[in-house]
């Protein structure tokens, strides 16, 4: 039968330890992978456009995929095991703020330490991600109001601005929104791979914990993303060009720019 509520304790706590050095390990590797690419520089210059059919096509989709969000919660509940729940306790770290914070505050400090305005650069790029898509995030949680799957079963139990606040799920936001931002700066294959698996991790865990419907996954995964991209400036929207890290020696700050 599927369980409504949250995870069970782990009866082994300690199985969690070595996927969470992994982690810390994997994005620790991002300073020193920092250089200038081709590739990259060209996507800067020809980044992609953002149009209304975009929105319209993701929310097209996420509407179809919502027949699933059914059979798959059954399908998580049913083959939960203790197992499962450790590794979920393992991997939603990378959704929370110990982990995207300390990323975060590391690349900025290690930049103005070594004087790296890169790294520097980089930090305050991945703070104004993070932020950007924990702030989508809490507006669309406020906006649609559904239900967790762990509070109720009805799939379709959309209450607007009613406290309700499955979709998009928040961990899998900020993990894609890391992983994105560094992906796209560390631009190597590896690392590309292991970010985004990781990624993938943190929204199956949400899932396997009965916290969230399957599209509230898919949701913040395209919410992490996007927010990733529009502020490195490899896509545009409105005009709005990414943000430029202002750096001083005894300052530093965002400015955004938008064209009319």
């Amino acid at each position: 039968m599927p369980r409504v509520g949250g995870s069970r304790e782990a009866r082994r706590p300690g199985r969690w330890i070595g996927s969470q050095y992994l982690l810390l390990a994997l994005l620790a590797a991002h300073p020193l992978q920092l250089a200038a690419q081709a590739e990259v520089a060209d996507s800067l210059h020809h980044p992609m456009v953002l149009r209304w059919w975009h929105g319209a096509i993701v929310a097209g989709g996420l509407s179809a995929l919502m027949l699933l969000d059914g059979p798959s919660q059954r399908f998580f509940q049913d083959n939960r095991s203790t197992g499962a729940d450790s590794w979920a306790r393992a991997l939603r770290r990378g959704g929370q703020p110990e982990i995207y914070g300390t990323v975060t505050l590391g690349l900025v400090a290690a930049g103005l330490i070594s004087g790296n305005h890169e790294v520097t650069r980089s930090g305050g790029r991945l703070a104004a991600t993070l932020l950007l898509a924990g702030g989508t995030a809490t507006l669309g949680k406020l906006a649609l109001g559904r239900p967790r799957p762990s509070e109720s079963l009805d799939v379709d139990g959309y209450s607007p601005f009613s406290g309700q606040d499955a979709m998009p799920s928040g961990h899998t936001t900020m993990a894609f929104a890391l992983a994105t931002a560094l992906a796209d700066d560390i631009h190597r294959p590896w690392a590309t791979v292991g970010l985004y698996t990781l990624a993938t991790g943190v929204g199956w865990s949400r899932m396997n914990d009965n916290r969230h419907w399957l599209t509230d996954v898919v949701g913040g995964a395209i919410v992490g993303i996007s927010s990733a991209k529009l502020v490195n400036g490899h896509w545009r929207i409105f005009g709005l060009h990414p943000p430029s890290v202002l750096l001083g020696p005894d300052h530093a700050g965002l400015a955004w720019r938008v064209e009319f």
